[in-house]
């Protein structure tokens, strides 16, 4: 079994007539300016398209990673990608459903627009004849005045066109309503695509089917202001099959940043994905042919206590967002976790990340007997509770059995000199930090 853990071991599945059509079955075409001429496009010469993405968080998220998946699908195709990451959009933000944006400041989005662009980076390559490009609409926003936008920009769109796109419309419809800045932001996307359309020759816009309504802003100006046709192409939302929003752990997004989210908790993330939704998961967020998808299908219906699918999953979307390194790491950790790997040759990092989650105390030098540890941590109700664990053989200490009710941990034995990982019996498990 291959695992996808570069840019040059990703691949487009050569079992399928063209692009458009390995997009139709992976199920990432929503909605689309022309579906025939569109396919006819991407069978053709190589064109270049583009997607943009704000920086109104110092990282993207899953939601993102389904684009960026998308734009390496076609240039894997041969087309040419230009990443957008919106240092002017990113100023206004998109307009949510219920309610408006904090604006942040312009060092803040400054600072994001750096962080984002080295994100779009690592899913695209910058090499050979249909090389990636970097683009930031402040470049050619930021000179622009406002009596030049309007005069130029604005008169071609209609408010009672604006007023209806979905974004707006439900934002009239709240408590909430919408301020003329989140109401020009989809003007603002629209200028982006002429502009690109003009430098590039751009000729195609990809984005969420959420944002139908701002991809069209651009086709529609085009249209206007230079008597072209150009398309656009609108994914589907990724929702889960009970549904529940997809993409959130406990309610906190997943971040493809490590820093905000570990490569841990992004790994369980996946691994913890319904059997419904694993084979749909692979179709989108993986670079898996069609026939490997078929076969771990077929495993996910007869094995499901295998799990064989989202391992599959787990290990290849981390492998593609954090490196296959850091992945193997997260293996090794969930492993040793519960005795089947090595906890001293984990990186404090990980071991941190592994545990985050569990039970945790801190006790003093003092208090390293195992007796006091169990109790501490709270695996244990009681002292007699804990001897009597520690008595039937359910004690562990970094995964040693510990059969001595009177035993006393060593300072050796702390890992990365101040952690112990407890263990009481199979699958109850606790962390305790020993405070010097």
């Amino acid at each position: 079994m291959s695992h996808v853990n570069n840019l040059e071991s990703q691949h487009n599945d050569p079992g399928f007539a063209n692009i458009w059509q390995e997009l139709k079955w992976r199920g990432l075409i929503h909605v689309s300016t022309d579906e025939t001429e569109l396919e006819k496009l991407l069978a053709g010469d190589p064109i270049t398209y583009y997607c943009g993405f704000d920086p109104t968080a110092p990282s993207l998220h899953l939601g993102n990673l389904v684009q960026l998946l998308l734009m390496r699908r076609l240039q894997l195709a041969g087309h040419k990608p230009l990443g957008l990451v919106g240092g002017s959009t990113g100023l206004i933000g998109d307009p949510r459903p219920t309610a408006e944006r904090t604006l942040n400041t312009k060092d803040t989005v400054s600072e994001w627009v750096g962080y984002l662009q080295a994100q779009v980076r690592r899913f695209l390559s910058f090499e050979g004849g249909n090389s990636a490009r970097m683009v930031n609409n402040l470049d050619w926003t930021a000179p622009l005045s406002a009596i030049d936008f309007l005069r130029e920009i604005g008169k071609h769109f209609r408010v009672g066109t604006m007023l209806r796109k979905d974004a707006v419309a439900s934002r009239l419809s709240s408590d909430e309503g919408i301020s003329y800045t989140e109401f020009s932001y989809q003007i603002l996307q629209g200028m982006d695509y002429l502009q690109l359309y003009r430098d590039y020759d751009c000729v195609l816009q990809t984005g969420g089917s959420d944002q139908w309504g701002n991809l069209t802003s651009g086709t529609e100006l085009i249209r206007k202001v230079d008597g072209k046709s150009v398309h656009a192409l609108g994914t589907p939302l990724i929702t889960n099959s009970d549904g529940t929003k997809f993409g959130k752990s406990e309610g906190n997004a997943i971040w493809l940043d490590a820093q905000m989210c570990s490569p841990y908790t992004f790994y369980q993330f996946w691994l913890n994905t319904a059997d419904a939704d694993v084979v749909d998961r692979l179709k989108v967020f993986t670079f898996i042919g069609r026939a490997e998808i078929e076969e771990v299908a077929v495993a996910v219906a007869e094995r499901p206590f295998a799990r064989e699918g989202q391992r599959r999953l787990a290990f290849e979307v981390t492998s593609l967002v954090h490196g296959v390194e850091a992945t193997e790491k997260v293996i090794a950790a969930s492993a040793a976790l519960f005795g089947n790997g090595d906890l001293t040759v984990l990186d404090e990092m990980t071991l941190a990340s592994a545990t985050a989650e569990l039970p945790s105390a801190s006790v003093g030098t003092d208090g390293l007997g195992i007796v006091d540890l169990l109790v501490a941590s709270g695996l244990s109700d009681s002292k007699s509770a804990a001897r009597r664990t520690v008595g039937e053989g359910g004690a562990y200490v970094n995964n040693n059995k510990v059969t001595d009710p009177d035993a006393v941990v060593d300072k050796a034995e702390l890992l990365h000199g101040k952690y112990l990982l407890l263990r009481r019996g199979k699958k109850n498990l606790a962390t305790v930090e020993v405070l010097n």
